[in-house]
């Protein structure tokens, strides 16, 4: 099992508890109007997302639920490596393709409730694939058999595909690297989600230092993803 799994290796960690306060605050979204379909995004590369997508889909698992992770970063794929699987189909493959069945393209974990569906090969039109008609009957027809969606996408600023995909969910997570996201960038990121009409369910501030004496809780959770050292000089995609 790869070691980014922190919630699954190390379940009482300080960092998988702050886990567990994301996915209790996710949780809370649910009660006035449903919430099961979520894109991850970030504002630029190496913060970290797509490490969150798979530890809180682990942590979603671990309270009873089904989830489903759908890699739509199409442009870097990286859910194959976190959960160990095999890419050589995936969603590029399964939108290219006359089939209708997802669950050709769908694999098991070693982690009990959580199923992936892994990148895919990289395709030259990533932008236009999950802009698709087919992409959209996809999370609408998964959403029908999983408790959870977690949607892995690109940085929102460099490309368009977040930006499509975030008006086909239910919410959206921005992920912030600390002390490395700019500013500007940041506030770019969240008026992109913005303009598109996304209902922005929080920011996730990741990769904070947390032996000093800033470390705080941010909006949903301030945390690290790297369970080695804890600091700041650890990259994560």
């Amino acid at each position: 099992m790869a070691f980014s799994l922190i919630t699954h290796e190390e379940t009482k960690s300080p960092i998988s508890e702050a886990y567990r306060t994301l996915r209790t605050n996710v949780q809370f979204t649910s009660v006035d109007s449903k919430t099961k379909k979520i894109m991850i995004t970030s504002s630029g590369p190496r913060e970290g997302k797509s490490t969150t997508v798979a530890n809180l889909a682990v942590s979603i698992a671990q309270s009873g639920k089904s989830v489903l992770v759908i890699d739509a970063d199409l442009r870097n794929p990286t859910q194959h490596k976190l959960f160990q699987l095999g890419n050589f189909e995936g969603l590029s493959s399964f939108l290219v393709q006359d089939q209708e069945d997802s669950h050709n393209f769908i694999k098991e974990t070693e982690i009990p409730g959580v199923k992936v569906l892994t990148g895919g090969p990289i395709p030259p039109n990533p932008a236009e694939l999950v802009g698709s008609q087919r992409m959209k009957r996809l999370i609408k027809e998964v959403s029908e058999e999983f408790d959870v969606i977690l949607i892995d996408t690109p940085p929102i600023i460099a490309v368009t595909d977040a930006a499509i995909l975030a008006q086909e969910v239910d919410g959206v997570i921005l992920v912030l690297a600390a002390g490395e996201v700019n500013k500007e960038y940041a506030q770019l990121a969240k008026e992109q989600l913005d303009k598109v009409g996304a209902k922005i369910l929080g920011a996730v501030l990741n990769k904070a230092d947390m032996n000093t004496s800033d470390y705080y809780y941010y909006y949903y959770y301030h945390g690290t993803d790297d369970h080695k050292k804890r600091h700041k000089g650890h990259k994560h995609r």
